[in-house]
């Protein structure tokens, strides 16, 4: 754009030029104004940048408006083809199916966006390989704050080209480089530059096959990166060998709002070694210690430092072999997590024989949304007492209770909860062993007005349910006029005929205006109501898919 007002002297050219570019991105007026006063203070700097890319044809100047507007026009033909646009700053090529054409023609893309801020090339394998064609125009978007490359097949020379180009941007903020395997063993390369004072506030890095030294690295280069408030490393398995290490840096990343290791092999002593951390991360809002299997038994050695974190939203513990000694210190620190909304606790088989008292005292938390404690293997005493503590949380909107055989017979004690829930928006119900009267109950509690506001129902899995049963449903789920998703869908191994009651349903559809999904997998639909379906499907012009089990 330098070399543009050199060549030519008129501000009327610049500014229509700027203004086409504008037009280009769907910038707003305002941000035309602003960008006019940055190319304003650039004529008096010089661009080394630009001329270190003259030998590229992608950023060769142009000499005139009428090759600016014909390379505009062609590189929006291009996005076109992908389906996308450059947008408010942004360039979205996520998922887009690049080739290797493709990618020149997104770097030649690059000159003609000097003020760039977002670029996501994520989930395009011919990116691989191929990284270094935009690294070395990496200076021409300088303003850069959000790059990424997930799922790109990165090479160890585009892990090392990427490292010297972030020098670069250095507005950056967000760096996502996650599902490249060669990031493992090379992660330095990348991150070397990362100076003090770094910009950097998010950075993923999920299953890359870091190494224990990757992970040692992490935690070495935490004090430098202060203000950092997003940090992923899940599914590498081999971070939990150098916990310590990162630990340490955690102590310095006061900033800190999440903090993922789902799935890092994390031990018994990993629980104690993140506690001398927790501490120091007052802000934290989001923590994942998820799917590490031998984490189990860690809590009953902590000294319970979790309590300290008075901004944490969201705790995820599912399937980490949870321990009754776990639940005993949980039921310690969990009620005093008074801003807590997440609570993950599902796929873990010991909770359910001793979780009584940590259920019975989730009504003090007020602001929680969602409660997953599916497959839990509660029993008859842990499910009464969430039942009796659900009534206390008005703010509720997901409830999984799946795989929880406890719950069939007993969804009656659910029955205040569900009548009092003003805000619940999915209910999972999969495999409780329900049996046809509490399908009827909660017909009836559905016939009554309540639960509004609820767009996904699972009552999957639950064969016991008599064709009456579903008749008094169907006749009555109309009434959710929020219900996109359904699913009454049978065991894998069981296969029915529909009953009557499918009429019923059909009947319901017509007045349900947002559905979309209905599961009915393993139910046979007999030749007349399979005709029935067809011309329902011809009568009601709407995108509805019932998946069932074919027809006899």
């Amino acid at each position: 754009m330098s070399q543009i007002r050199k060549k030519n002297s008129s501000e009327g050219e610049t500014k229509s030029q700027t203004s086409f570019v504008n037009k280009f991105l769907g910038g707003s007026k305002a941000e035309s104004r602003k960008e006019n006063n940055d190319l304003k203070t650039t004529d008096s700097q010089p661009s080394n940048g630009l001329q270190k890319t003259a030998t590229f044809d992608a950023a060769k100047p142009v000499s005139s408006e009428v090759e600016f507007r014909s390379r505009m026009e062609k590189n929006e033909q291009f996005l076109q083809k992908l389906g996308k646009k450059a947008v408010n700053k942004c360039l979205d090529l996520n998922n887009c199916g690049l080739t290797r054409a493709d990618l020149r023609e997104t770097v030649a893309l690059l000159p003609i966006l000097p003020d760039l801020e977002e670029l996501d090339i994520s989930w395009n394998d011919f990116v691989g390989g191929n990284l270094h064609s935009i690294t070395q125009q990496m200076h021409l978007v300088s303003k850069l704050k959000i790059l990424r490359l997930g799922s790109c097949r990165l090479t160890t020379e585009d892990v090392r080209a990427l490292g010297e180009a972030l020098e670069m941007i250095p507005e950056l903020e967000e760096l996502n480089l996650s599902w490249n395997s060669k990031v493992g063993g090379n992660l330095p390369l990348v991150l070397q530059n990362f100076q003090k004072g770094s910009k950097i506030q998010t950075l993923e890095l999920v299953d890359c096959a870091l190494t224990s030294e990757d992970g040692a690295f992490v935690g070495q280069l935490l004090p430098v990166l202060q203000s950092l408030e997003v940090l992923d490393l899940s599914m590498n398995r081999n971070i939990g060998g150098s916990l310590n290490r990162l630990a340490q840096g955690l102590k310095c990343t006061s900033n800190l709002r999440v903090l993922k290791l789902h799935s890092c092999g994390l031990s018994q002593k990993s629980v104690k070694t993140l506690d001398t951390a927790f501490r120091y991360l007052g802000e934290l809002r989001k923590l994942d210690l998820s799917c590490n299997k031998k984490l189990g038994g860690g809590f009953e050695d902590s000294s319970a430092q979790l309590a300290l974190l008075k901004h944490l939203e969201v705790l995820d513990l599912h399937q980490c072999s949870l321990t009754a000694d776990d639940v005993v210190l949980l039921t310690q620190v969990i009620p005093l997590l008074s801003n807590l909304q997440e609570l993950d606790l599902s796929a873990n088989k010991k909770v359910g024989s001793c979780s009584e008292n940590l259920l019975s005292r989730l009504r003090f938390l007020p602001a929680l949304k969602s409660l997953l404690i599916n497959n839990c293997a509660l029993e008859t005493e842990a499910f009464t007492a969430l039942a009796e503590s659900s009534t206390h949380l008005p703010a509720l909107e997901i409830l999984n209770l799946s795989w929880n055989k406890c719950v069939g017979g007993n969804l009656k004690l659910l029955l205040e909860s569900l009548k009092l829930s003003t805000c619940l928006q999915v209910l999972r119900l999969s495999s409780c062993s329900l049996v046809t009267e509490d399908v009827a109950l909660l017909a009836s509690v559905i016939g009554t007005g309540h639960l509004a506001k609820l767009w996904k129902l699972d009552l999957s899995y639950n064969d016991s349910i008599c064709d009456e049963g579903w008749a008094i449903f169907c006749q009555n789920v109309w009434f959710l006029k929020k219900l996109t998703e359904l699913d009454i869908s049978l065991r894998p191994s069981n296969f029915r005929d529909c009953g009557r009651w499918f009429k019923h349903l059909l009947c319901a559809v017509t007045k349900l205006p947002e559905i979309t999904e209905i599961g009915m997998k393993r139910w046979i639909l007999p030749a007349s109501q399979e005709e029935a379906l067809e011309c329902f499907d011809q009568d009601h012009k709407r995108s509805i898919h019932f998946h069932h089990g074919g027809f006899q």
